[in-house]
């Protein structure tokens, strides 16, 4: 199967999340995207899994999901 996005990296950064998304750098700013990952520990922030097919990112411990497509129009 082929990923519909290659995420290379995720990190976080104080109150933002940045993201490599097919050679492209992302910066979100975490209140604007998820009251969740804005709340959450760094612990929590560290632990996820990006779906095989390149969708989405999930962190567990949070119960949480984000569609890398939403993540993409916010970071416009």
């Amino acid at each position: 199967m082929e990923k519909a996005y290659n995420i290379t990296s995720i990190e976080f950064e104080s109150d933002f999340l940045i993201l490599e998304i097919n050679n492209q750098t992302i910066r979100l700013k975490l209140s604007e995207i998820s009251e969740k990952l804005a709340k959450a520990t760094d612990k929590q922030r560290k632990y996820f899994k990006v779906s095989p097919s390149g969708y989405g990112i999930h962190w567990p411990l949070l119960d949480e999901d984000l569609s890398v497509n939403g993540l993409l129009k916010a970071g416009r």
